[in-house]
């Protein structure tokens, strides 16, 4: 018996030595032109938000074990934006000198696509909005060549960055009016709670130059508006709670908002947009919306069954999308044959096939916890 615990420990010895331990301080790099169907997972980390992360995964992949491409942080419910004309991508964060107390500091920090490293850091107010994940709390316009981030004290404000040179430029007030809705040039938009939007236009050094108000034209107490828009080809589509499509034209010096169109059909009744990311759009300029069947007063959160595609030039209906499980969120790939992504109700992302509309897999164990925003990678 003895002879035989010794040669089993003897070969089981053997067998172990035989692994080779893996190499340290390899550091390798990913493409500055991410394949097509490539996403970034924005965890908000509801439970301890100071601990966010952005997760890279490819979407077309099945096997967990190469699906994950890397990993970048964002401290203390990060907002986020991608550039289109260099490998780069935005992230506002905010910092405590003890960890969760302490003097504040707001940075807006540049991370490289390739590296997934920070590249550079600019200083701001220490007053960015803190607030739940949302695609318009961060924005580029002119030609990518100036930032723009929310603030909300509650007094509503925008930051005005200089991406290019890396500095801090100024402060926008903008009473009663939030968010930041890029223009043409240098300019920007923001959502007000009297029904109207507020556009701003900058001067060469960053400030203020002039401002306009749009005349009211959505009722913030029975049908509001839908902060969560939808823009092709520098038009935003705001969807309204009841389910009205209400688009903005931010191409020119003004907004001008265009005529109302529903987003319901015959038989539709009941049905409603909801969730946290309700909007999303293709590269063909098609907008997709989250939406929910038998919708009541408050329903607007509420997770989607199915996702319905519209044709802004047509305004109709093209395709609805049945969910595997209801969604909170969604977003699209960039190419022309796009993947729809969404965080379904247990906090995993599901990939469905646009021109099919079929369920293709589940991205479980890619280590998000709670999955917020899913971004197509430009």
């Amino acid at each position: 018996m003895k002879k035989l615990i010794f040669l089993t420990l003897l070969f089981a010895s053997t067998a172990f030595g035989q692994i080779q331990p893996e190499p340290a301080g390899v550091i390798q790099t990913l493409p500055e032109s991410w394949p097509p169907h490539w996403i970034i997972v924005q965890d908000g980390a509801f439970f301890h938000m100071n601990s966010g992360k952005f997760i890279v995964v490819d979407a077309d992949s099945d096997d967990p074990a190469t699906r994950f491409k890397g990993m970048f942080n964002g401290t203390f419910i990060p907002q986020f934006f991608q550039a289109e004309s260099r490998p780069e991508m935005y992230v506002t964060e905010t910092f405590y000198s003890r960890g969760t107390r302490g003097v504040r500091t707001d940075v807006l920090t540049i991370w490289d696509k390739q590296t997934l490293s920070p590249v550079a850091e600019v200083v701001l107010p220490p007053k960015r909005a803190s607030q739940m994940p949302m695609n318009y709390h961060i924005q580029l316009v002119d030609d990518e060549k100036l930032a723009l981030v929310y603030n909300f004290t509650p007094a509503t404000s925008v930051s005005v960055i200089d991406i290019v040179n890396r500095t801090f430029l100024g402060e926008v007030p903008t009473p009663g009016c939030s968010l930041v809705f890029p223009m043409a040039g240098r300019a920007f938009a923001s959502i007000c709670t009297d029904g109207s939007m507020l556009s701003v236009q900058l001067d060469e050094d960053g400030q203020q130059a002039s401002t306009a108000r749009t005349d009211v034209f959505f009722d913030a107490n029975n049908d509001p508006l839908m902060e969560k828009a939808a823009m092709v080809d520098g038009v935003a589509y705001f969807p309204t709670f009841l389910g009205r499509m209400v688009p903005v034209d931010m191409r020119g010096e003004s907004l001008e908002v265009g005529d109302t169109w529903s987003l319901l059909g015959a038989g539709d009744d009941g049905w409603r947009p909801g969730g946290l990311a309700v909007t999303g759009t293709d590269g063909a300029g098609r907008i997709y919306v989250l939406m929910h069947p038998d919708g009541y007063e408050g329903s607007h959160k509420d997770p989607g069954a199915e996702v319905w595609v519209f044709d802004p030039a047509t305004r109709q209906r093209v395709d609805r999308i049945a969910l595997q499980l209801p969604a909170i969120s969604i977003g699209l790939t960039r190419d022309d044959n796009p993947l729809l992504v969404a965080t379904n109700i247990n906090l995993e992302v599901d990939v469905y096939d646009v021109a099919s509309g079929e369920f293709q897999r589940t991205l479980s164990d890619i280590g998000a916890e709670t999955p917020f925003l899913l971004h197509g990678a430009n």
